[in-house]
């Protein structure tokens, strides 16, 4: 069933796809995106301490998480028409390789302006022990609705 403006309620939820993390694909991630960071290939460079944390091994990029996170969004918001406009988030904890990530929404806005229908999103993409890794906000713009004739 496809999502309307007017069908959603403040504290519906959204879920998006499971991710498993694989040193592949990270690897193909740094392809990607033409990021060769170390923190992302070399397990060497990882063993250290790197400021005050120590990672024991290589991490899964950050932005990988906001790709996870669009991809729930626009899976959620296309089919209305709706498009994702905006998404800031935060890091909270390193992912690795063998974690599995989910994203998820929780409707917390909505606005009605006169050219245009928003929602507020709070995201968050959880592992397999159901810690939050990483949270943010995106704002979703659906179509005016229409005008009676």
């Amino acid at each position: 069933m496809t999502t309307t403006f007017d069908s959603i309620t403040i504290g519906d939820t959204i879920d998006g796809p499971k991710f498993a993390v694989s040193r592949e694909s990270i690897r193909l991630f740094c392809d990607g995106s033409l990021d060769y960071n170390p923190l992302h290939l070399d397990d060497d460079y990882m063993k250290g301490n790197f400021g005050k944390t120590n990672f024991g091994g290589i991490i899964m990029h950050g932005m990988n998480n906001f790709g996870l996170i669009t991809r729930m969004l626009t899976d959620w918001a296309y089919p209305a028409g709706a498009i994702h406009r905006r998404l800031e988030t935060r890091w909270l904890k390193p992912v690795k390789p063998g974690d599995t990530i989910q994203p998820t929404g929780i409707i917390k806005a909505k606005q009605v302006t006169a050219r245009s229908r928003w929602v507020l999103i709070d995201v968050m993409v959880r592992n397999q022990n159901d810690e939050k890794v990483a949270i943010g906000e995106a704002m979703v713009e659906f179509p005016a609705a229409a005008k009676a004739a």
